[in-house]
């Protein structure tokens, strides 16, 4: 059964949960992981929970092009087109586990951005939204630039169109 338009996916298993914030944010420091602002704010958030729980998921990174937006598309027409295909927002802690298991991540273009934009080279993690103020993170992605592996938070509207070359990870529904 094919699954997504004609692309090539690519697809991990990840353990998560297991440790607190606080030891996420440890392991995190000890792999000399950075974090921006917005992803300390993520942390701080009593809405941003860890299991207790060790299990694996098996997450899906694709383009929004992968998606069939061959023009970008808005956050909302990404999440649904996600379901549509058996993808799951990802709890949020998968950004921090993920991170930590994928630090042979290439790197990133330094080159300026339009405000916006994500940044070449990033991976970002569609999860759950814990705040629908337009001020506060959206979620994490994963960027490593002048070898510095990052794990950031962002911020997004639904009006804001992600490019078609922007990269995206997903949770594989159970079943598919």
């Amino acid at each position: 059964m094919k699954m997504y338009p004609d692309f090539q996916a690519i697809s991990k298993t990840i353990e998560i949960g297991g440790l607190t914030k606080l030891q996420l944010t440890r392991k995190l420091q000890q792999q000399s992981i950075s974090l921006n602002e917005y992803a300390e704010r993520l942390f701080s958030n009593d809405k941003f929970t860890t299991s207790k729980t060790k299990y694996n998921l098996k997450t899906v990174e694709l383009t929004i092009r992968n998606l069939g937006f061959p023009e970008g598309a808005t956050m909302p027409q990404i999440f649904n087109r996600a379901e549509e295909l058996g993808l799951d927002l990802c709890p949020l802690e998968v950004g921090p586990h993920l991170r930590l298991a994928y630090l042979n991540q290439p790197e990133g273009s330094t080159g300026n951005l339009p405000r916006g934009q994500a940044p070449s080279g990033s991976i970002t993690i569609a999860s759950e939204i814990i705040s629908e103020d337009d001020d506060f993170p959206k979620g994490f992605y994963l960027r490593k630039i002048n070898g510095v592996l990052w794990l950031r938070g962002y911020i997004a509207e639904d009006l804001h169109v992600w490019k078609t070359e922007d990269h995206f990870i997903f949770c594989q529904r159970k079943g598919y």
